[in-house]
């Protein structure tokens, strides 16, 4: 893997965020308004990642149109108590502000839709350490799962160069997405995807934390600066 890339663009939910179950309650909560059975935690969380038309269409009992509802519901709710509840993961402040101060141009690049993804990251504190945010204002007929438009947008808006570029995500569709964009990938091992996903999807590199991310990213010294904070974080959180 590259070491310096000139552009890192990361996936939100799973990457940067825990959504600390604001996702799949939020779903969960649609469901019931609908009166809709609970498909289960398991099939909730294979939802996060791709566009929200795509995962609700996979639910037993789910109709065509039943999906304009749902995901009105969903982000009702996501709105008033998700993002509130979401949380960065430990040493992600960390890792954006110092891939900023290498000279990285830092990009999101998310299935959201831009404007649930500005807010969320306002929420969070984060977007002072973007250069930019990218989501999914154009979900076509609701039938593709693919985030390559996401990417290509920001890649064209920045006037990027594929060969010195990295996509990081947790699921397979950011790691087909770099694909189709001829740009690296790595494989975030913290979040949403299932065992051997983003292998099998072809992810360049693999990081099991931010701290290895880090070292991916910007050497072994970066590396051990996030280490640490995630560390402090994770003593403060468990002393508290």
């Amino acid at each position: 893997m590259m070491i310096a890339p000139s552009a890192v663009l990361l996936d939100l939910d799973g990457t940067l965020v825990d959504p600390a179950g604001a996702i799949t309650s939020g779903i969960r909560h649609a469901l019931t308004q609908a009166q809709i059975p609970d498909p289960g935690e398991e099939k909730l969380r294979s939802l996060i990642g791709p566009p929200l038309s795509i995962g609700l269409a996979s639910i037993d009992g789910v109709t065509a149109a039943d999906i304009g509802f749902l995901i009105a519901t969903y982000r009702a709710q996501y709105a008033e108590t998700g993002m509130a509840a979401s949380r960065p993961y430990p040493g992600v402040k960390e890792l954006l502000a110092a891939l900023r101060t290498a000279g990285t141009t830092v990009l999101v690049a998310t299935a959201k839709p831009t404007y649930i993804a500005r807010q969320l990251l306002a929420v969070q504190k984060i977007t002072p350490l973007l250069d930019g945010i990218f989501g999914n204002d154009d979900e076509g007929d609701g039938t593709s799962s693919s985030k390559t438009h996401i990417i290509a947008a920001a890649m064209s808006e920045h006037d990027l160069d594929p060969a010195s570029c990295v996509m990081v995500g947790d699921r397979r569709y950011d790691i087909e997405a770099a694909h189709e964009n001829n740009i690296a990938s790595i494989g975030a091992g913290w979040g949403f995807a299932d065992d051997g996903e983003l292998a099998a999807a072809g992810a360049g590199a693999h990081a099991a934390d931010l701290a290895e991310l880090a070292d991916l990213l910007l050497g072994n010294a970066a590396g051990e600066a996030v280490r640490a904070s995630v560390m402090a974080a994770t003593t403060k959180g468990a002393s508290a």
